[in-house]
Order: structure tokens, then sequence, then C-alpha cells
């Protein structure tokens, strides 16, 4: 009996220590937001067959994240990731995202594994969503940064690979800013399709990537210092 509780003791804390270190974290349901969409339906125009979805922690804090009706927001801390309960593969996202603060800075992995790195950031390929006076409040050598680097700036990240469509390095950047300033609603339209993907930024698309080395994983949403809300998130599967 004793070697029973000793048994059940060294578990506890073995858990204990799991969900400290964030180990454990990944098995937590953070929200139910956003929609998953039937192809079929999208061209029946029925819509019966919708899910909700479900997003899991994976490195921050449980208050990091709070549906408030049909928003879902993120204080930005701590730095990391929520991921999509299910993999993708071939599909459309649409996502809506609003920053609060100047210069802003988070975002969205598409094709990610979601395991953080060093950095506290999956691998995956990013879609960039920063705030507009973020070139302001990031000069180098007294230079702003391109403008373009903050609405929809495509790049593999982790160690993942992609063929830039507007070069800016191995990034690619958009070829025409579109993006609103804070409190403002973007709109992002995610095409994803067989490693390469399109970019539309409020109707309009302005940047893409082909063959990406990583063609299927999770889709995260990113807490990165500032908050941000998001809204209107719609996943179509596409076959």
């Amino acid at each position: 009996m004793a070697l029973k509780k000793e048994f059940v003791l060294v578990c506890l804390i073995i858990s204990v220590f799991l969900l400290e270190s964030g180990i454990l974290k990944a098995q937590v349901q953070v929200a139910t937001f956003g929609k998953n969409i039937n192809y079929e339906d999208v061209l029946s125009a029925k819509f019966k067959k919708a899910e909700p979805v479900k997003w899991i922690q994976v490195n921050t804090n449980t208050d990091t994240w709070k549906v408030d009706g049909k928003i879902l927001k993120c204080t930005g801390l701590p730095i990391g990731v929520i991921r999509s309960e299910n993999e993708y593969e071939n599909f459309i996202m649409h996502i809506e995202w609003s920053h609060q603060e100047a210069g802003g800075n988070s975002g969205t992995f598409v094709w990610s594994k979601a395991q953080p790195g060093e950095n506290r950031l999956p691998d995956g390929v990013e879609v960039q969503m920063l705030d507009l006076e973020w070139v302001k409040l990031n000069t180098r050598d007294g230079k702003e940064p391109p403008v373009a680097y903050v609405h929809g700036e495509l790049f593999g990240v982790g160690g993942v690979e992609i063929t830039p469509e507007n070069p800016r390095g191995k990034r690619s950047k958009s070829k025409e800013n579109r993006v609103l300033g804070k409190k403002k609603w973007n709109t992002y339209d995610v095409v994803c399709v067989d490693g390469n993907i399109k970019l539309s930024v409020n109707g309009k698309f302005v940047n893409g990537i082909t063959n990406s080395s990583q063609k299927r994983g999770y889709i995260c949403l990113e807490a990165e210092g500032a908050e941000i809300h998001f809204r209107n998130i719609q996943i179509i599967e596409l076959d």
C-alpha cells in the first residue's frame, strides 16, 4: 500500500514538473474559435458541415488568449503560439486581425510542426502581421525598414525553405502596401496548395511563395509581445 502511495506521489511530482516546464501545455485546449468549412459546402452554399476550430496550447499561458464574443483576444505575452487541433495540407484560410498597439508584432504560421525552438516560435511558413508604425519604431542605422515588411511578408522559419515570389533576401515581400493601422481590421486570405502560397491583403493578392519544403502541418497563431485581436477565422480544406 505504501509503495502505491509513493508511486502516485512520484507521478504527481513529475506531472507538476512537466506542466511548469511547458511540456504538457500542448495538450490543453485554449479556445474554440473560427470554422472548418467543407469545400463541397462552399460549392453548394449550404455550409451545413462547418465545424468549430479548436486551438491547442503550445507554449503561451492560459490567460494569453481570451474569446470575447466574436473576437479572439491575445495579450501578446509570453511570446509563443497556439495551434489548430488538426493538421492541414491544401486549404484556404480567411483571417481578420487588428493590432491594438503602435508597432505591434504578430503573425500566423502554416504547415507547422508546432514545436517551438530556442526562440519560442515554431517552424513552418510565417505570414507576417505587423502594425504600420513598426517601421518607424525599428529604424536601423537611421533608416526605416521597407513598409512592405509589415503587411504579409512570407518566409520560411525553423529550417523550412521557400522560393520567394517577390524576393527580399530569402523572404517574399508584398508588392503593394494595403494594410491599415492599429485598431483597424485587416483581412488576409491565405491560399495554400501543394507547397505554394498566395496571399491577399484586404481584397487583393499582393504576395506569394512556391516550393515550400514543408507542405503539411498545423496552423499557429502567434503572441509576440503586443496585444492583437482576431476574428472571422474560416478554414476551407481542399482535396
